[in-house]
């Protein structure tokens, strides 16, 4: 396993990615193969720990998820939940609101869907997107969206304060590698029915999303809901990375496979 505080963004500090090597394997002295081989034990930890969690049903897990276009979310939650119990795993996708969704505040239609008792509840993309695609795309005012940080603060510290764990995934990778990821789909028939119009309009923003994603990622770390920014250009290495942090996190909540409510020794089934 990795060390999760390599990622973690300690609260307060600023974040600059240019700092952050997207390239980067550190803490692990092996390959792309050894990696490979490394995160079916990974999977293993994470489905024991997610089972116990589901069964002693009093904790919740959220999962955020958030990257540039081809970050590797999908991949992410492929391959690092491998072998988990699906009944107690689900994932939440936001895309653009619907009429009814902007009737209400930006975070009606994200609460519903937060983790119930036993759960893991994993968002592909999230209530930061009122932060970062609103943000670049000037689709609200810069002081209605300014105010938004510290409603993602307080409405994230209700969900710990009532139970629920919050681990918060920033995907960072280049530029470069974006580009050799959107070439691929377009390259491969398979893949193609991922592409959209709008990476590329998406790709004409980079720096400005970098700057969102900055100012987000400062302003939102928290001691109980971090923010870790994801070496993501190695797909092995962001995969034990993911891993490893939600391992970490499982542990400490020290999930319990509840006692029976009735005396089992010497029942024999007949």
């Amino acid at each position: 396993m990795l060390d999760s505080t390599r990622f973690r963004v300690p609260p307060g500090s600023e974040v600059n990615l240019s700092a952050y090597d997207p390239d980067s394997s550190d803490g692990f002295a092996g390959g792309k193969n050894e990696g490979e081989e490394a995160l079916p034990d990974l999977n293993r930890r994470l489905a024991e720990l997610q089972s116990r969690l589901w069964a002693e049903s009093k904790q919740r897990l959220l999962v955020v998820l958030q990257a540039m276009d081809t970050g590797g979310k999908d991949g992410t939650i492929r391959h690092v939940f491998k072998g988990a119990n699906p009944q107690g795993v689900e994932v939440r996708s936001f895309g653009p609101p619907t009429q009814m969704e902007m009737a209400h505040d930006y975070l009606w239609r994200i609460h519903p869907h937060v983790p119930r008792n036993g759960a893991i509840t994993i968002f592909n993309r999230s209530h930061y997107e009122d932060v970062l695609v609103v943000r670049v795309r000037e689709l609200a005012p810069e002081d209605r969206w300014r105010r938004r940080y510290q409603h993602i603060n307080d409405f994230e510290r209700l969900l710990t304060d009532e139970g629920t764990a919050i681990v918060k995934l920033f995907l960072h990778i280049s530029p470069e590698e974006q580009r050799a990821r959107l070439q691929a789909r377009l390259d491969d028939p398979t893949k193609r029915w991922k592409f959209r119009e709008g990476d590329l309009e998406d790709r004409k923003l980079w720096a400005q999303f970098q700057t969102a994603y900055e100012e987000a990622l400062t302003r939102t770390s928290t001691d109980k809901a971090p923010w870790y920014v994801i070496p993501a250009n190695r797909k092995w290495y962001r995969n034990l990375a993911v891993s490893s942090i939600l391992i970490e996190t499982l542990e400490r909540m020290d999930p319990k496979f509840p006692e029976p409510g009735m005396d089992l020794d010497g029942l024999v089934v007949v």
